[in-house]
């Protein structure tokens, strides 16, 4: 089978690349709402960009009313905002909190989700998440018809539960994938958890 994207109408060229690019990390972003409540989103359109500096990006797209999402105006307004992996045992809260929400109404509270203080961030993080990201606004780009707003986040820290990480023979740090247990994102309503994991050599 061979699809041309352009005869597709967006929504279907949507559904065929996030049934594709398949599995995607999860960022699940944290940040300030204008009255100091804390919204909280999930967004699988999310990937490292650099490290120098060092800088993540997530692709916000539009509420269904047509206005912007609430992660993409709190960053723009104030800056900063954290950026979590979410866990297997985390898997069903993070998806509850895709809910759609009246502007300024917490997820965080919403679901009864506890938070502790983040080194290096003003911003607080999820208590129950094994790593976490202080980010701060870096730029934001808009592309596209619809469009989209590609928030980039530059990393100043980065919390590690002390149960992930070990240090290997030569002195590396090591963290373990298989302690992190990350949630991937597939299609159509579809998550895949962490299964088997192969370690291969690089070639020389």
């Amino acid at each position: 089978m061979l699809i041309d994207l352009e005869t597709l109408s967006p929504q279907q060229v949507y559904f065929t690349l996030i049934q594709t690019l398949i599995p995607r990390p999860i960022a699940w972003v944290l940040s300030e709402n204008a009255d100091g409540g804390l919204n909280l989103a999930p967004f699988s359109y999310f990937t490292a960009v650099s490290s120098d500096p060092p800088l993540v990006m997530i692709s916000t797209g539009r509420k269904p009313d047509g206005g912007p999402k609430d992660t993409r105006v709190n960053v723009d307004q104030r800056d900063d905002f954290v950026v979590m992996i979410p866990h297997r045992e985390l898997l069903e809260t993070m998806n509850a909190s895709a809910m759609t929400l009246p502007a300024g109404e917490s997820e965080v509270a919403n679901l009864g989700l506890a938070t502790t203080p983040f080194g290096g961030s003003r911003l607080p993080r999820l208590a129950d998440c094994r790593v976490a990201y202080a980010c701060r606004r870096f730029e934001i780009l808009q592309m596209g018809n619809a469009p989209q707003a590609l928030v980039f986040g530059r990393v100043g820290s980065v919390y590690l539960d002390d149960a992930l990480v070990d240090t290997d023979a030569k002195g590396r740090q090591k963290i373990h994938a298989d302690r992190l247990d990350p949630v991937c994102r597939l299609g159509a309503g579809e998550y895949a958890l962490l299964g088997d994991l192969r370690r291969l050599a690089m070639p020389d």
